[in-house]
């Protein structure tokens, strides 16, 4: 025989969490579900599930399942070694076969059996040997009855007290008593066989019926017996008691009866075949019904089950079910109307008795392939079984679906009936050839811990010692007796039953344990605890202490018996610890015993029963609970102060753990059968000790809490094994199994910080906290006094403010001073207060009051604390007071706030100031104005004038502000109270344009035009000072001097209206355009023959319709210059060209230039060709002057072109000796050209510094640098003949600046030069002479050129050489020297970008002002010197 037992949960939902499946896949789920219902069958299919490829070759052999195959297929092949690992390990599991009872008398009959009622302690066994035989719940026999016959029935009576039994060929009914192990008999008084026996399960009445339909019910209480005869024609086979001690029978005559216990028939129905098994329910008949009806169920036939009320047997509900079910073998109510139905096919149904669902089937199952003999039910366990074929099955009542244990017999094919003890701990079946088999279905749940050991009943006889935390290998313990209690100590286990307790010791080496001793106490032990030395054991109301080991004297030396005082009441309740023993009374008293001298260390009177006590490891700390279901927490030590409720205490809670991993000291747990609650101590929080209710986690069914470690939970199970629960709280430890759904960071980091963790708290906001999570910590640890973590957190968070606060009380050692300052920062102020006046600082509690403004805490706080501060504190009230419009309490405050001290004086300023206005302010005008005036204070003299202002009090406010020198407001009073002459007085001291404007139109009113005009000029209301005047005052020369300067519209309006009047047209026109009257001054214009200056006056502010009009009006008038103009102006080019050509030769040049810049704006080829066939002469046959072609280039940017005529009309002006006009034109074009990288032509670049040459030769001649100036003029001398107009100047400018630098030689060729016959007549007569005896006596020295480096190869070349002989190249040129430039000495000029020798440039700005180049004005600090 294999027994195999499945975990509560399906098959279905393991598999699909194991290989990490979602359970809600519903294909899966139904698949695996019939896979392994269907390898349990077998047991060959079964160790198909152990070998290779398990779940592939299971399917494969089950057709049912085989078209599920290729989906298995790929579940598998994701992990198919882990999944029979799992199986092995977790799915399948073995479980106690308690006892087999087999006898030979018995072979080859079935077995009638019963369990004894409620306490389950015996079963009686009945085969075909004229006998009952009793066993105990070992498998031990009792006692046996002999009988005269086979045994025809049996059962118990509603207490399981006595057992009757009916035999055959008897009339006796046979009685044995359980508690004195004694059988008697009485007499039936029947003369026919007895059939059938029932007791009531209410009351001590039992029901024998007989083969010919007759009863017999007897009293065992009153020992009464009733006859009844014929209540049934045929034999009696079944029958069932209700609640209300009606028997219903049933027998072979196809009726049912119902009787009451009196046996009077209350109702008789005829059924349609013969009834087998009845049962009384509670059904609602109606829908709309509240009320339920006694419902009597009978199976007929085993066919059909029949429903009807006792009230209305007629109104029947027959069900039948499918032919292929086969035959009702038995069946049961449970629940809320539901019917588990067992057939003889194997079928296992279950329907619904709702009226508006009767007889549908909620659940259908095959769960024996051949045959199903018998089924039954648990309502203690909420268990269903059923047993045929070779095997039983157990099923979940909750969830059917889900099949509990499997147990499955090798050799026996036979099985018959099954039996359950009313507790569900026993499960009987017996067998049709004899046998009878008990199982242990669930484990009485007796467990114990101390610390991390934990001692627990793992089979009826056996005890298992485990301490998982600290890996110790699990101490199994054979018992001697069943027990109902154990208890555990560090070194000991004790278990027993009664009033006898058997302790052992926990040793070493094998077995691990050693039997000491039994030990009897003077009553039944409700409870016992251990420690290292001592036992303490709960019996009828006391506790007796005694050592665990020790002699027989020792022993009675030390032990005691509590209370000491019986006025305390019965010990409900107690628990020990290492020092310490606890016990709670039933009149409240919780009380601490100290077990190194035995007396009372503490006492706790409670206002009702305590019921149980928890104290933690060390026994500091105590929980217990009372009779009205609530829990408490208190410190022994100190339980007037440390002493809470517990919140959330669920009124069902069974037990407390504390949690003993050594950092969460204050962390407990309380439990019932569906949650576990857990608690949280915080014995240091700025608010003082408290306990908090984190959360709580769901248990499973039928788990017993053990011990709690490190939010870790360790319970016992139904059959009697540990597991592991991580508690929901404890979830940011990430404990809990892959499938736990991760909570988010905000919900683990708070239970973190109810847990007190703060490193797993910091390294959760590390991890991926928010803002606001970093926010959440630190405010924890303010609460929690952690300070220095506080400054980290805020840190991070980067809370600047905070970080500075908490280091200026960083090492702050008295504890409420630091609470006060950190309730402070957690802006509980009411407790930061308290907590400050209980400090040896107090006074931070007014300070804290003053800083937030909190001024009656504050006036208060001074009055016991510091009374000097009251004035001070005062003043601020009343500031405050006064901001706030409290008027008449800020008096109040002020006036107590003078000090009348010296040394306080700018207080008392402040208060006196404050009395004043407030005095005002309450209508106690003339004491206010007083006190004001007396007050030295302007701010205070315009702050009141306001208020008396406000108040309607003008001229008391234009006294205050003329007391204090604020004249506007000062005559703005004055002028709503109509004292104008104090006005006048003032007016030189106001500034307020409003207030001379009023004072203006008053003037004006009373006929004084010039003050009223000299007060609108000081207002600014230039329209008036315009109007008064030109029409009072006669004044245009200041009012045309007003408008020009004010630019105003409307008074130009009226300006020009005056000189209208006046025929001053020119002036009216300017004044009419001034103020935007542009047509009327037109006409005025055209009227007067003024249009020239109109046009004159509209400049540039015109629109294009203006200038069209004054064009089209020159047009007429023939004023060809002027109408062009403003065509050109308005955009019509052709006809302003057409003009422009018109004009007569006096004002040609400016006509062309007009010309040149129209063309040049309206890039017109037509207007172009046009202008330039005029410029050429094509048109009038007379050519005009080049420089107009060189600008009508220009302006129309052929700059190719322009360069071209730039260096015609250059060389012609040249010629005729305007060489600062051709260097000019020539630099104007280079610079556009280089702006529009354009190459400059070689011929431009000549021209250009050659007459730059002779520029600077000319400026250095000046300055008397004759080096520098010969040089130069030696460069032009070698070009003379590009200056033909003054060639005998400059060779003689050349040969004298020559001879004077030291160039002989150079001088000498060149006065040859001039002594040609062309040009020696030209020398002027003062230098012939010297020129000639220079030639005559010729000196060729000459001093020598200095050298410098090439700028583009370094090659050294004399420094006036502007073409390299070795790179070939031309040179850059300095603009102040003409020499080549040199890179370590560059600068250029700002505005025109030539390049000059940095060194020399800076020496010629000494003298000069004006670039030699541009002739733009220069200063040294503009040239700067460029490095690359």
């Amino acid at each position: 025989m294999q027994i195999f037992t499945v975990p509560h949960r399906s098959p279905a939902d393991w598999f699909c969490q194991s290989v990490g499946l979602d359970e809600s896949l519903p294909l899966l789920h139904a698949s695996f579900q019939l896979c392994l219902e269907l390898a349990l069958i077998s047991l060959e299919r079964l160790n198909l599930l152990f070998q290779s490829s398990p779940i592939k070759t299971l399917i494969s052999s089950c057709p049912l399942a085989r078209a599920s195959l290729n989906l298995w297929t790929l579940v598998v092949s994701r992990s198919p070694g882990r999944l029979v690992d799992s199986l092995q390990e977790d799915l399948l599991f073995r479980i106690n076969n308690v006892f087999n009872l087999s006898d030979k008398a018995w072979a080859g009959s079935s077995l009638l059996c019963k369990w004894q009622d409620t306490i389950g302690n015996y079963i009686a066994v009945a085969g075909q040997d004229n006998s009952v035989k009793i066993f105990n719940r070992h498998g031990l026999k009792r006692t046996e009855l002999k009988l005269p016959g086979h045994c025809v029935g049996m059962d118990w009576d509603q207490d399981g007290d006595v057992l009757a039994v009916i035999a055959a060929k008897s009339r006796f009914i046979y009685l044995w008593d359980a508690s004195v192990n004694r059988t008697y008999h009485i007499d039936s008084g029947m003369r026919d066989r007895m059939s059938f026996i029932l007791w009531s399960k209410t009351s001590p009445l039992l029901a024998v019926g007989t083969v010919k339909g007759n009863l017999l019910i007897y009293n065992q209480q009153t020992l009464r017996k009733i006859s009844v005869f014929g209540i049934h024609r045929k034999k009696i086979t079944c029958g069932c008691w209700s609640p209300q001690n009606l028997l219903a029978l049933g027998g072979d005559d196809n009726t049912l009866s119902i009787s009451t216990h009196e046996g009077d028939t209350v109702r008789q129905t005829t059924l349609g075949g013969r009834p087998s098994e009845i049962h009384f329910s509670l059904m609602k008949m109606d829908e709309m019904s509240t009320k339920e009806d006694t419902i009597v169920s009978v199976s007929v036939d085993k066919k059909i089950l029949m429903l009807f009320s006792v009230n209305d047997p007629d109104n029947r509900i027959e069900l039948t079910f499918q032919r292929h079910y086969g035959n009702i073998v038995s069946y049961h109510w449970y629940g809320d109307g539901y019917i588990l139905l067992g057939f003889s096919h194997g079928y296992f149904v279950v329907i619904s008795t709702h009226i508006n669902k009767i007889g549908e089937e909620l659940y259908q199952a095959r769960n024996h392939k051949n045959s199903l003999n018998s089924v039954t039910i648990s309502p203690t366990l909420n268990k269903a079984a059923s047993c045929g074929d070779n095997s039983i099955k157990l099923h979940e009542l909750s969830e059917l679906k889900d099949m509990s244990n499997v147990v499955h017999f090798d050799e026996e094919t036979s099985l018959d009936q099954l039996s359950w003890t009313h507790d569900g701990q026993l499960l009987a079946v017996s067998t049709q050839k004899g046998t009878l088999h008990v199982f242990l279905t669930k484990l009485p749940v007796l467990v114990d811990s101390f610390g991390t050991r934990v001692a627990y009943l793992t089979s009826l006889l056996e005890v298992t010692v485990s301490n998982q935390v600290e890996g110790e290998t699990p101490v199994a313990i054979e018992v001697d007796v069943e027990p109902t209690f154990i208890a555990v100590g560090p070194y000991h286990v004790a278990v027993g039953m009664n009033n006898r307790a058997w302790f052992y010791a926990l040793v070493d080496h094998e077995p691990g344990f050693n039997k000491l001793k039994d030990f009897e106490y003077l009553g039944t032990i409700a409870r016992m605890c251990l420690n290292s030395v001592y036992a303490a054991a709960l019996f009828e109301g006391k506790v007796q202490l005694h050592m665990i080991e020790g002699k027989c004297q020792e022993e009675k030396n030390q032990m005691k018996l509590f209370p000491d005082d019986e006025r305390k009441g019965r010990i409900l309740c107690h628990a020990l610890t290492a020092d310490f023993l606890y016990y709670g009374t039933d009149s409240g008293h919780v009380e601490c015993v100290f077990l190194e001298n035995w007396k009372t260390a503490s006492s706790y009177c409670h206002s009702a029963g305590v019921r149980s006590v928890f104290p933690d490891l060390n026994g500091t700390w105590l929980v217990f609970t009372d009779d009205q279901n609530s829990g408490f927490l208190f410190s022994p030590v100190n339980s007037k102060d440390w002493f809470f409720e517990l919140p959330g205490f669920s009124p069902t809670v069974t037990g407390v753990l504390w949690d003993n991993w050594h950092g969460n000291k204050g962390v407990f747990v309380a439990y019932d059968n569906d949650k576990v609650y857990t608690y949280a101590l915080h014995k240091s929080t700025i608010y003082g000790p408290q306990v908090v209710l984190v959360g709580s986690t769901a248990l499973l069914y039928s788990q017993k809490p053990l011990l709690l470690h490190n939010g870790e939970l360790t319970c016992q199970t139904g059959d009697g094994k540990t597991g592991k629960l991580a508690l929901s709280t404890h979830s940011f430890l990430k404990t809990g199994t892959s499938t736990d759904l991760p909570l988010g960071i905000s919900t683990q980091l708070s239970q973190a910080l109810m847990l007190k963790r703060f490193h797993e708290a910091w390294d959760l906001c590390k991890s991926a906290g928010s803002d606001t999570d970093w926010a959440e910590l630190g405010k924890a640890c303010l609460i929690h006094m952690e300070v220095d973590l506080a400054i980290r957190v805020y840190c991070i968070s980067g809370n600047v403010g905070m970080v500075l606060s908490l280091q200026g009380i960083q090492g702050t050692e008295e504890r409420n001073l630091l609470a006060g300052h950190l309730a402070m920062f957690l802006c509980d102020y009411n407790l930061a207060e308290t907590l400050y006046l209980s400090s040896s600082c107090p006074a931070a509690a007014l300070e804290m009051r003053r800083d937030l403004l909190h001024w009656d805490n504050a006036l208060m706080l001074a009055e016991r604390l510091a009374e000097d501060q009251i004035p001070f504190i005062s003043k601020e009230y009343a500031i405050h007071l006064d901001f706030i419009g409290d008027y008449v309490n800020a008096l109040t405050h002020y006036e107590k706030g003078i000090t009348h001290n010296n040394t306080f004086q700018e207080h008392d300023k402040v208060c006196q100031a404050g009395v004043a206005r407030m005095s005002i302010r309450m209508g106690d005008i003339r004491r206010g104005v007083a006190q004001v005036i007396q007050h030295p204070s302007r701010i205070l003299k315009k702050e009141c004038g306001a208020i008396l202002e406000n108040m309607k009090q003008f001229s008391e406010a234009a006294q205050l502000y003329e007391k204090g020198q604020y004249y506007d407001e000062a005559a703005s009073a004055y002028i709503c109270c109509k004292n104008w002459a104090k006005l006048g007085e003032l007016l030189p001291h106001v500034s307020s344009p409003k207030i001379h404007l009023q004072y203006a139109k008053a003037k004006e009113a009373d006929g004084k035009y010039k003050n009223a005009a000299q007060a609108y000029e000081s207002a600014k209301d230039w329209n008036n000072m315009i109007r008064v005047l030109l029409d009072h005052l006669n004044n245009p020369e200041e009012a045309v001097r007003v408008v020009r300067e004010t630019q105003s519209i409307d008074g130009a309006k009226m300006v020009a209206r005056f000189f209208l009047r006046l025929n001053d047209f020119a002036a009216a026109i300017s004044f009419l355009v001034l103020s935007q009257c542009k047509d009327e001054a037109f006409d005025v214009a055209q009227q007067h023959g003024q249009v020239e200056v109109y046009a004159d006056i509209i400049g540039s502010e015109a629109t294009q319709e203006d200038y069209q009009s004054i064009a089209v009006y020159f047009e007429g008038e023939k004023k060809h210059l002027q109408a062009g103009k403003f065509f050109q102006k308005c955009g019509q080019y052709s006809r302003a060209l057409k003009h422009f050509l018109k004009c007569p030769n006096t004002e040609d040049d400016l006509a062309v230039e007009m010309a040149i810049e129209m063309v040049g704006q309206a890039k017109d080829g037509s207007l172009t060709n046009q202008l330039t066939d005029y410029l050429i002469g094509e048109s009038d046959g007379m050519p005009k002057d080049a420089k107009y072609l060189f600008r009508l280039y220009m302006a129309l940017q052929q700059y190719r072109e322009a360069s071209q005529t730039a260096i015609i009309i250059a060389t012609e002006e040249r010629c005729a000796g305007n060489y600062r006009y051709a260097h000019d034109l020539l630099l104007s074009t280079y610079r556009e050209l280089q702006a529009q990288k354009i190459n400059i032509p070689a011929e431009m670049a000549t021209d250009l510094m050659i007459l730059h040459s002779y520029l600077l030769g000319k400026i250095y001649v000046k300055r008397g640098d004759h080096l520098k100036g010969a040089r130069m003029l030696v460069r032009v001398s070698n070009n003379i003949s590009k200056f033909p107009a003054h060639v005998v100047p400059i060779l003689t400018s050349t040969v004298i600046e020559c001879h004077r630098a030291g160039l002989k030689n150079s001088a000498f060729n060149f006065g040859v030069m001039l002594m040609r016959p062309e040009y020696r007549n030209e020398i002027d007569t003062k230098c012939r002479k010297k020129i000639e005896a220079m030639v005559r006596h010729p000196d060729t020295s000459e001093l020598e050129e200095e050298t410098a480096p090439c700028p583009l190869c370094g090659f050294q070349l004399p420094e006036n050489e502007l073409m390299c002989s070795s790179c070939k190249n031309k040179l850059p040129y300095c603009v102040a020297t003409g020499r080549h430039m040199v890179k370590e000495d560059w600068s250029v000029c700002p505005h025109c970008e030539f390049p000059a020798l940095h060194s020399q440039f800076i020496l010629l700005l000494e003298t000069e002002t004006v670039c030699p180049m541009c002739s733009k004005r220069l200063s040294v600090k503009q040239i700067k010197k460029i490095s690359d």
